[in-house]
């Protein structure tokens, strides 16, 4: 039974609470609601007899309307299925965010604080309860819960916070360069507002040899488990470089990595690693399953050709991963990315960016200084893109041979 009324000299300005009865006493039920009648409230009022039915009330209406469509409910714990505090527990665990007060008996003196300490707002006795008194409690438990579930919010996006700046750490950490003269600039974006980090990572380091060392990857998926796979393959590839580890050797370890470590699900990785020789004005590239960087010139810019091998984790055994060796001239830069900079659309119908739309974009952008120049690649390919595609970006640019990179 669903009942909407306004009580006796209800407020104009009063909200309308919706209120959920679970009581199996035809008459205690009626009792309720000429009482609700009383306290000037405005409630929408559904009775239900049983904790299974309440259950499916409660289904219905968190269905119908967004956040807690029920604002207070009014719990029997003597119920046909359910009685005492496990009546409590039941009805938190299907409506944790809504304010419970619970109707006990006379004889019943530690039921209430017995219900409270189960997480009832509020307890009132049968037979005790005037209008006046149950006015307030519908108000300041709905209040209560209100705070509480306002405070449990605050709280999960602070620990959502925390966790996202420990993964950043993870997936962007600081580049170890001792003599280089190459300037690093790298972006990081999730692919949902709010959302966690995904897999895409990044790395540079100046290994022992005095050479440069790039990495960029992407694990499938999103969210928490992808992004703690991608950190420890961002950890491992540094580790594995600075161990003397290059080419075929490091891909097949990280590949043995990835494997030990995503469990029982099928994530796999792309990557790029480059090796940047200043001194023989060389780039050396292995792709596994990720597509090749971007060669800025004074004459613009263009996409490199390269060799490809396979991705890390889809069919694990021996593979090649071919080495590419490319010229750089004495000024330049090399792009790396992950698709979420490509795959979005262009801004026309269904069409996506892709790579000519991409270094189309870039031959309009300003280049005299490579962190303007990338936040604004960025920021057009997610205005073009208009949130129609949603998927992590990770943007690494190496500049060498500039004024800029030698700042």
């Amino acid at each position: 039974m669903t009942v909407t009324t306004t009580g006796r000299a209800a407020a104009p300005h009063e909200p309308t609470y919706r209120i959920l009865l679970i009581e199996d006493d035809l008459g205690d039920a009626l009792l309720v609601e000429e009482l609700l009648h009383d306290t000037g409230l405005r409630f929408e009022l559904t009775t239900r007899t049983t904790l299974a039915e309440a259950r499916t009330t409660l289904a219905e209406a968190r269905a119908e309307l967004a956040g807690a469509p029920i604002d207070c409910i009014l719990l029997d714990l003597h119920l046909p299925d359910v009685s005492g505090t496990d009546a409590v527990t039941a009805v938190r665990a299907v409506a944790p965010h809504t304010a419970v007060i619970v109707l006990t008996g006379l004889a019943e003196a530690q039921a209430g604080p017995d219900a409270m300490a189960a997480g009832a707002q509020d307890y009132l006795v049968k037979g005790k309860v005037e209008a006046d008194l149950l006015h307030r409690t519908v108000r300041y438990a709905v209040y209560r819960s209100g705070t509480e579930r306002a405070s449990s919010e605050a709280q999960a996006a602070r620990l959502r916070a925390e966790e996202n700046a420990r993964l950043e750490r993870g997936l962007l950490p600081q580049p170890i360069l001792d003599t280089s003269t190459v300037r690093v600039t790298s972006r990081y974006l999730p692919g949902a507002s709010l959302a966690l980090l995904g897999g895409d990572f990044l790395d540079v380091v100046e290994g022992d040899d005095g050479l440069l060392h790039a990495v960029v990857g992407d694990v499938s998926g999103h969210g928490p488990d992808a992004a703690a796979l991608g950190v420890c393959l961002r950890i491992a590839w540094r580790s594995l470089v600075l161990g003397g580890h290059r080419g075929d050797d490091l891909l097949h370890l990280m590949e043995r990595i990835l494997l030990a470590e995503r469990g029982g699900q099928q994530m796999f990785a792309t990557c790029t690693l480059l090796t940047l020789d200043q001194n023989a004005s060389t780039a050396t590239l292995h792709l596994a399953g990720h597509h090749e960087p971007l060669l800025t010139t004074p004459e613009g810019t263009r996409e490199l050709e390269a060799s490809h091998g396979i991705a890390l984790g889809i069919f694990p055994g021996p593979h090649r991963w071919p080495a590419t060796v490319v010229p750089l001239p004495a000024t330049g830069a090399l792009t790396l990315y992950t698709d979420g900079l490509t795959e979005g659309h262009s801004g026309t119908a269904n069409e996506r960016l892709g790579v000519e739309g991409l270094l189309d974009l870039i031959a309009t952008l300003p280049s005299e200084d490579p962190a303007v120049h990338v936040d604004l690649l960025i920021k057009e390919t997610h205005e073009l893109n208009a949130g129609r595609h949603s998927d992590d970006l990770a943007v690494l640019r190496l500049d060498w041979g500039s004024p800029q990179a030698r700042s």
